[in-house]
Order: C-alpha cells, then structure tokens, then sequence
C-alpha cells in the first residue's frame, strides 16, 4: 500500500484504467472484426513515425499518431478499392513503418531518447499530459459506442448485412480505423509497440470462452484488461523487471487458466 504513496504509481494506475477501457473497447471490435493482423501493421507503421519524430526533433508520439491513422486508412483504401489483398497491404505497411523507423533513429544525430519506453513500455514513466489525452480518447469511445453501438455491432459481425440495411458501412469502417490507430499510439507507453497487439486481444478472447455476446465482451474485456495491468505493475516493480512485458505475460497466464479450467469443467 505504500506504493500508493508515490505519484508515478497512481499516474500508472489511472493509466492503466483509461488504457483498460480504451483497449476494451477497440478491442472488442477489432476481435469481432478479425482485425488482428491489421492492428499489428498499424503498431508496427507507427515505429516509422516514431522515428521521423526523433529524428525532426518533435513530438514523437503525435508523429506516429500522423502515420498510423494514414497507415490504418493506406490499408483500408487499398484493400477496398485497388484491388490488393488485404494481408499484402498490412504486411507492406509493416514492413515500411519498421524500416523508415530504423533509418530515421539511424539518422538521427546521438542517442534517441526513451527508445526503449516506447518499443516495450514503461508505464512507471507515464506523464499527466499522456493521461489528459487517453483520457479524452476513452471518453470519446464510451460516446461513440453508447450512441452507436448497435451500427457498430452490425458492421462489426456481418457488414454485409449492414449494406442491406442501409448503415453507412463505410464512414463507420474508417472511422473506427481511426480510432484504433488513435488507441494503439497512445497505448504504446503502456506495453510498447512490440506488445501491444496483445493488449487489444487478450482480453478479448479470454471472456469469448464464455460468452460471445459484444457487450458482455467489451465490459469483461475492460476489466481483465485493468486487473491485468495493475496485477503486472505491481509484480514488474516488485521484481524490477519491465512493466509492460509482465502485464501481457499476467494476461497470457490468466487467459491460460481459465482455458485449462473451463475444459476441466467440460470434461
């Protein structure tokens, strides 16, 4: 409970819990749309601008922020209109992030700063300012899919379904691509980009054993995703080991348990 005492401990823990929801939320999407391999292609892209951001001396983070939402719709135009598979335009959006990432850090002149915080994460290191804009992220989600929810849901398990009935298939597929680039780039100081897919899916998956019903998912999600992290921060510190590899490697283990018990109970 002393850790409670320290300031960077409780920014870690709101943290953790607009992230939670953040992360709830997209991910619920992102499982039901079978999006996995596209939020992968987009954490991955926003290590170009991460670099580009070192490298022009700006803001790192509003510089992935820049490449991942153009990534995110790069892939969804392409795949849509010029008639390119779509697991060729992620893995070349990728490829291309990863890569200018590297040279933009090799060129940049010394030593990027906090490289490591933003390739596996360090929640510990998380500022008021990264809270103000997950917070606003998460608050905006929340309106989106409370007013919503039942478009989204429609696009989310059978689009095509929902160009019969008329929804606006379209602006709702790339607004939500949007978000999910906005989440996963302000995510990034949670587990880092090399682990943040998990994040957006563990959780997910854990509660579909039991149910596959959207709502019970995302809420359900939201609060493995919050145990997840708190239990991670708490054990990494303890520990001194890195804070963003033990919350996915806590999530992992739960999501195994649970596995193992249910089939246990089937038998």
């Amino acid at each position: 409970m002393d850790l409670l005492q320290y300031s960077f401990f409780q920014h870690a823990l709101l943290g953790s819990l607009l992230t939670a929801i953040a992360c709830g939320i997209v991910g619920t999407y992102i499982v039901s749309r079978r999006l996995v391999f596209i939020s992968g292609g987009i954490t991955h892209a926003s290590f170009g601008g991460l670099g580009l951001g070192f490298y022009l001396g700006t803001n790192p983070i509003l510089m992935a922020m820049l490449f991942s939402v153009l990534s995110a719709f790069g892939v969804e135009w392409v795949s849509k209109t010029q008639n390119v598979r779509e697991d060729s335009a992620i893995a070349g959006v990728w490829s291309l992030g990863m890569a200018l990432g590297v040279i933009f850090i090799f060129l940049t002149p010394g030593y990027a700063p906090n490289l490591s915080a933003y390739l596996f994460g360090n929640i510990l290191t998380i500022s008021t300012g990264d809270i103000v804009w997950i917070a606003a992220l998460a608050l905006l989600l929340v309106v989106l899919f409370s007013l919503f929810l039942r478009e989204i849901v429609y696009v989310a398990f059978d689009r095509d379904f929902a160009v019969t009935q008329g929804l606006p298939v379209k602006w709702i597929e790339y607004v939500m691509m949007f978000f999910i680039a906005v989440t996963i780039v302000l995510s990034i100081r949670l587990v880092g980009i090399m682990l943040l897919m998990s994040l957006l899916t563990l959780p997910q998956i854990t509660v579909n054993l039991f149910t596959s019903d959207f709502k019970k998912i995302m809420f359900g999600s939201i609060a493995i995703g919050f145990l997840g992290c708190v239990a991670g921060l708490v054990l990494s510190y303890f520990l001194n080991v890195p804070s963003g590899a033990f919350i996915i490697l806590v999530l992992v283990l739960f999501f195994l348990i649970v596995k193992a018990i249910k089939a246990v109970s089937k038998r």
